[in-house]
């Protein structure tokens, strides 16, 4: 399933570009001509820790947090791969919050900046942010208190992409409170009747941040902890609790 679903979302954003969308060529351009590095040169230059990619069908590699946004914006442009729902009927859990299978440009990135990886590993990467994205959805509603749904893709993403990178639990609870505590989208993109590409990117604008938490956190930032328990974080003021 996890094959078809990658297929479905590369064939989205491929077409995307061809037919010359806006928002995913200007990002596109953004990756490729503001951010493309040598890998050569890379190697020279002691640039070990600047991780890349590559957009879909590029020759030039970019850092990978602009490749990731680029790619991803592309596969959503259409709004025509998969959707999904978070319920959970065995568990009794269902917030119902939705997302969408636009993350894999993570995984294929992570892959790119390890080269232990083969394609059965990027296919279980894909399916574990498919897991904690889905997990998430079923416990909290984020539409509900008016926040963009790609939070929970997000956060799934800097999960993943960490793991991948050999992160370690703290560098990766680090970045997810970077990103929980600095980069939450909120639904204002998609008010009104108007058709901008906020919209279609939101999902790759905020995991370009997700990315870029997890760099910065394996150089050795630190951020927020408990970022899901945190009184003064966005889950638990929309949805108070008792202190324990």
């Amino acid at each position: 399933m996890v094959r078809l679903l990658h297929t479905d979302a590369s064939i989205c954003g491929v077409s995307a570009i061809a037919m010359r969308s806006n928002a995913p060529i200007v990002l596109r351009h953004e990756a490729m001509d503001l951010y493309s590095i040598n890998p050569e040169a890379r190697k020279e230059n002691d640039l070990s820790k600047v991780y890349i990619s590559r957009c879909f069908g590029a020759k030039v590699w970019s850092y990978s947090e602009k490749a990731i946004m680029a790619n991803m914006s592309a596969v959503r442009e259409w709004d025509a791969n998969g959707t999904v729902f978070g319920y959970n009927k065995i568990k009794k859990c269902g917030a119902g919050e939705f997302g969408h299978n636009d993350y894999y440009p993570v995984v294929i990135a992570a892959c790119h900046n390890n080269p232990i990886y083969n394609g059965e590993d990027a296919l279980k990467g894909m399916i574990l942010l498919d897991e904690i994205r889905g997990r998430l959805a079923e416990v909290f509603s984020l539409k509900s208190y008016k926040i963009d749904h790609v939070l929970h893709g997000s956060i799934a993403s800097a999960a993943v992409y960490g793991a991948m990178l050999d992160c370690s639990a703290e560098e990766i609870e680090s970045a997810i409170g970077m990103l929980v505590a600095h980069y939450v989208p909120w639904r204002a993109i998609r008010a009104g009747p108007q058709l901008s590409d906020s919209k279609g990117a939101s999902a790759g604008i905020t995991t370009e941040m997700a990315i870029q938490s997890i760099h910065r956190a394996k150089a050795g930032f630190v951020g927020p902890k408990d970022i899901f328990t945190n009184p003064d974080a966005v889950f638990r003021q929309s949805e108070p609790q008792e202190k324990n």
